[in-house]
């Protein structure tokens, strides 16, 4: 555990020294046309595998996007969607999404004793971090050190993002923070923690 707020600190830290330009909610909105079809046009996506967006903090969007573009992260269609976009673009983009609510989810009833145990405690007997550490214990994030918000989120997005780090497959995460806790997890805890995730609020 203390290894793990070393490297919160150090992050956030980090992230204090490499703020991002500040972000035009009414450009983001306009600019946010081309993201409406996959992330719905105020950010509650209706496609599970796409995440929502509306409330996520606007320096995290700007973050992913500016991966996405050099492609650090991968996807497809989010490779070629960042790749024309300048900086101001992406904070542009990442106030409109921050400044919008987001919908409530609701987890799988039969997952939320796992999942509840998994985001505030973890598992001790295998190296498991809670979740609520670093993302809240109401999933809200911390923008400070730019971990994401996770209430409401999409369970299959998550369950994806979750073993897309489990297999190295995405490794944008300062410290190789995610990859080191989701290779630790199994299949069951990250169905659950990804319901419990959806429905939390």
């Amino acid at each position: 555990m203390k290894k793990l707020l070393m490297i919160v600190s150090i992050v956030s830290l980090a992230t204090l020294g490499n703020a991002q330009a500040a972000g035009d909610v009414e450009a983001g909105k306009t600019k946010s046309a081309m993201c409406g079809a996959c992330h719905g046009p105020d950010g509650n996506s209706a496609a599970p595998n796409f995440p929502k967006l509306a409330g996520q903090h606007a320096d995290y969007i700007a973050k992913q996007l500016k991966e996405f573009k050099a492609g650090e992260r991968k996807d497809a269609t989010m490779n070629g969607m960042a790749a024309a976009l300048s900086e101001q673009d992406m904070a542009d983009l990442g106030a409109y999404y921050a400044a919008q609510k987001s919908t409530e989810g609701k987890a799988a009833e039969d997952k939320v004793e796992l999942g509840q145990g998994m985001f505030r405690a973890g598992n001790a007997s295998s190296g498991v971090a809670a979740c609520a550490a670093c993302h809240g214990p109401t999933g809200a994030g911390n923008p400070m050190a730019n971990f994401p918000r996770l209430s409401g989120q999409h369970a299959d997005y998550t369950v994806t993002q979750l073993k897309n780090f489990r297999a190295g497959v995405r490794a944008n995460d300062a410290g190789s923070m995610m990859r080191g806790v989701a290779k630790k997890m199994t299949d069951a805890e990250i169905d659950a923690v990804a319901q419990y995730v959806q429905g939390l609020h």
